[in-house]
């Protein structure tokens, strides 16, 4: 699969908005069909900075994703709202989704 970490720091103007701003390419990728997970999440030590967890089947669908229009129409929509370039991990490895951790399991 392709795993992909996104760090967004926006605007302090814009934090409060931000899922608001990307709320309908949240849908429209968690619909592609070759989307495993799009999962966003707020930093605890910078309210301005969101985290982007992604992963995408294959390379197609990866291609498929980024050539869509709800991504282009997102980049250019969070360009007005980003206050610095984004920094981003993509590799691909291996596996379908989400594994569960070894080391810790619930209490009873």
């Amino acid at each position: 699969m392709i795993f992909i970490a996104v760090k967004f720091t926006v605007r302090p103007e814009q934090s409060d908005k931000w899922l608001d701003l990307v709320a309908d390419f949240t849908t429209a990728t968690r619909n592609e069909p070759g989307n495993l997970f799009f999962e966003w999440s707020r930093s605890v030590e910078n309210p301005h900075q969101f985290v982007l967890l992604e992963a995408f089947a294959d390379d197609e669908a990866g291609s498929q994703h980024v050539n869509s229009a709800h991504f282009k129409d997102a980049m250019d929509r969070m360009s007005g709202a980003v206050a610095t370039i984004p920094e981003i991990v993509n590799m691909k490895v291996p596996g379908n989704g989400w594994s569960q951790m070894a080391e810790v399991q619930p209490r009873g």
